[in-house]
């Protein structure tokens, strides 16, 4: 919350809060959790409210941060705390992808000096020829065969080279006379360096005899957060031989002190005695360290310099005097002149969003947007800046919205027409002025037509100019094949409908007539605004409509429906008639239910018939028992109960063009299935089972076959859905169920109870108090009476 406060204090966004942090240090998990947070407290509303605190606090133990606690379980720090800048040059230590370990395969060093435990490979090759590896023994000598020993340590690679061919030469070695000797360095030594002050690891570490002061800093971790990266002491025998600044390898990328260790040396990282804080629009913000002498420029120049949105003519500066913390501004003159203090944090701030010179122009204009205000600018002179007026710029009014001293908005109208042409006066426009030329189609509606009926792609389209019936149809994409191209109507909007008269006409319609094949020399009726055009079909004209005959006919398949008056026993006998196996009394007739299902009526469904059947019993089942839960969703859903409907196939062969001989729609089909010879028991029974029909049982029996009931069915719910689709509920007669029969290919279904909610204590609290005073008044008015 005091990051958010000080973040708003200096005009920055949640977004650019973060991108700080990010730039001090903070890792990027940590910057996702810092959003997060962020967005928590700006949600309660109010970053300094106790609640934004609590729920940042519980959203801090969702996330599982787990801040540090003090004896009394008081919260003592949390990852807004944990936000400070990070140390420049901390990076480089602990950086795994940086390393400065030596080159332990490169050519011999002619400085390099010798020590125990190296080899030497001595080669002699010429009239001579011998190759000795020799090591160098703790008191500093190699052995040669032949020769005799020489002291080599403490000598340099190029010193020991000479020693060794004066030793060759005076042991009848013809050396310079056909005779030469390499000496090369085979394994190096290790040697022991100790590390300590203010470093991560402080120790004693064993290092190649190659090393330098960067690989011993790197093994210790670097100096820590009190060390000094400037001031490094390498210690040799007890005296200073150098100090290592960091700085200049990571500023300039000079190693001058970067020099080779001995063996027993002692780096010591002491702490650091000025550092300073730079934070805010500057390249690499973090913590400097300063020596003396130096001044807030040589800091800038740590941090990389200003970023391209800095502010750079002053710098706020918080100081630490005696007690408490005073701020201070330094100026750009000052510079070179001023000399960072402990603990001194430095801010540069960003640039204003907003400009000394800037006025804007939008809308009919050919180049709209910001152009510089130079001094006597006017509006006339802006417009032609602009590229003049566009040919569809309203040129009645235009509008400047003025920003007055004290930042409210005023408006100002001008004649557009009259300011181009000069015959009003011109406006001198000032800083931030936003002027804008509407163009004519802003001020009014879109101009459209809209084409109904048979055409190929019926909508809305945009109007033009002189547009005809024939040019709206053929952007339409044409007639379709039925469309009639006579008597198209076109209904036009009026504006002078009498609203005091019940018969008043609300639209103009006109019948036109064009040609079939949109010929350009037909006369042309020309369209306005918003005019609707519709196109009927031709009269008499028919697609198509087929049906479908399944199961036991002789020749089942699809058939085309020939004449409007076309009933179910026409296509039974242009299918064959039924076979001897079929089941007259379970045919079928399924039809889509368009009224309540809202679906497209020529999407036929050819799954078949047992699929089907168990579909529908799934969606019984499922809807009876979400009821309970939801009821209008159980409605939705006993709207799609059944797409099939009952007819009596026996009666209507006996009878054919009876009533119940219906007249067949585009889509149905007619099923007539092979005869049956079990009942479906299904539902709310102790186990579903389909179960071999005999005409002597009865529904009881059926269901006692199944198992019976089971303890949540709803018995006088049970009903039976017979193989023609129709279907038969259980009613009562006086106390007892009246079942309905059962045929062969019958379906019997038992839903289940409703679940009964008992009272709250809500509900019963007023109950009582509603039968409390119910009594209370009868008492009263017995009372009365007496």
């Amino acid at each position: 919350m005091q990051l958010l406060q000080q973040a708003q204090a200096q005009g920055l966004s949640d977004d650019q809060v973060v991108a700080r942090a990010q730039a001090q240090g903070l890792s990027a998990s940590q910057a996702d959790k810092l959003r997060q947070r962020i967005s928590v407290l700006r949600g309660s509303g109010n970053t300094t409210s106790v609640n934004g605190r609590d729920s940042l606090i519980s959203y801090s133990r969702q996330l599982n941060y787990k801040p540090e606690v003090d004896s009394g379980k008081r919260e003592k720090k949390d990852l807004f705390n944990s936000i400070t800048p990070r140390v420049f040059g901390a990076d480089l230590f602990n950086n795994t992808h940086i390393t400065f370990q030596p080159n332990l395969r490169l050519a011999t060093p002619l400085n390099y000096i010798l020590g125990p435990d190296d080899q030497l490979n001595i080669s002699v090759y010429g009239n001579s020829l011998a190759n000795w590896k020799l090591a160098i023994s703790p008191e500093g000598n190699i052995n040669i065969p032949g020769v005799g020993i020489l002291n080599v340590a403490g000598k340099t690679v190029e010193q020991a080279t000479a020693a060794i061919n004066s030793k060759l030469a005076a042991n009848n070695y013809a050396i310079g006379r056909g005779t030469n000797v390499k000496v090369t360095l085979g394994d190096i030594r290790s040697i022991k360096v100790i590390i300590n002050g203010e470093v991560t690891q402080p120790g004693t570490y064993t290092l190649p005899s190659l090393a330098t002061a960067f690989v011993a800093l790197t093994a210790a971790g670097g100096p820590n957060a009190n060390g000094s990266f400037r001031q490094i002491e390498i210690i040799r025998n007890n005296r200073i031989i150098r100090r290592l600044d960091v700085y200049d390898f990571l500023l300039k990328g000079d190693q001058k002190d970067n020099i080779s260790l001995q063996d027993q040396d002692i780096i010591r990282v002491p702490t650091y005695k000025v550092r300073v804080a730079l934070l805010g629009e500057v390249k690499n913000p973090a913590l400097f360290e300063v020596l003396p002498g130096e001044t807030i420029n040589d800091v800038i120049r740590f941090s990389g310099g200003f970023t391209d949105q800095a502010y750079t003519g002053r710098i706020k500066v918080t100081q630490i005097i005696d007690q408490q913390l005073h701020i201070g501004d330094i100026f750009e003159s000052d510079y070179k002149n001023y000399l960072p203090l402990r603990g001194d944090k430095y801010v540069v701030e960003r640039i204003l969003d907003r400009y000394e010179n800037r006025v804007v122009i939008k809308g009919a204009v050919f180049r709209p947007g910001e152009y510089e205000l130079h001094k006597g600018l006017t509006l006339s002179q802006l417009i032609k800046n602009a590229a003049g007026l566009k040919e569809d710029a309203f040129t009645g009014r235009g509008i400047i919205t003025r920003l007055k001293p004290d930042n409210t908005y005023e408006q100002l109208s001008f004649d557009v027409l009259g300011v181009v042409n000069n015959t009003t006066p011109d406006i001198t426009l000032q800083r931030e002025d936003m002027v804008e030329i509407s163009s004519i189609f802003d001020l009014r509606d879109k101009y459209t037509v809209s084409i109904k009926g048979e055409v190929r792609s019926p909508g809305q389209f945009a109007f033009a100019e002189n547009m005809s019936v024939q040019d709206l149809i053929f952007k339409a994409g044409g007639f379709t094949e039925g469309a009639s191209a006579k008597r198209i109507e076109v209904a036009r909007r009026i504006n002078n409908s009498d609203p005091l008269s019940k018969n008043s006409a609300v639209a103009t319609v006109f019948n036109v007539n064009v040609d079939r094949e949109l010929k350009s020399n037909d006369a042309k009726f020309i369209l306005k605004p918003y005019d609707i055009v519709s196109i009927y079909t031709l009269p008499g004209y028919e697609a198509q409509k087929t049906v479908k005959v399944e199961g036991e006919v002789l020749y089942p398949g699809s058939y085309t429906i020939q004449k409007k008056n076309e009933k179910i026993s026409d296509i039974i006998q242009r299918a064959g008639g039924l076979t001897a196996s079929a089941d007259v009394d379970g045919g079928t007739l399924k039809r889509d239910n368009i009224a309540i299902l809202g679906i497209d009526k020529n999407k036929v469904d050819t799954t078949g018939i047992e699929k089907e059947r168990m579909e529908r019993l799934g969606r019984l089942q499922r809807g009876y028992k979400d009821s309970v839960k939801n009821t209008a969703v159980n409605a939705a859903t006993a709207q799609m109960r059944n797409d099939y409907v009952g007819i009596d196939l026996k009666k209507i062969l006996k009878s054919p063009g009876s009533n119940n001989d219906l007249l067949l729609e585009d889509g149905d089909i007619i099923r007539v299935p092979k005869q049956q010879q079990i009942v479906r028991v299904n539902g709310e029974v102790l186990y579903p089972s389909a179960v071999v029909f005999e005409k002597s049982k009865s529904f009881s029996s059926y269901v006692s076959n199944a198992g019976g009931y089971s303890p949540k069915a709803l018995r006088r719910g049970a009903y039976v859905v017979y193989p023609n689709g129709t279907v038969k509920a259980t009613h009562k007669f006086l106390f007892f169920n009246s079942h309905p029969g059962v045929r062969p290919g019958s379906e019997i279904f038992v839903p289940v109870k409703p679940e009964r909610k008992g009272l709250g204590t809500t509900e019963i609290v007023g109950l009582t108090t509603g039968l409390a005073s119910l009594g209370a008044i009868i008492l009263g008015i017995l009372s009365l009476h007496k």
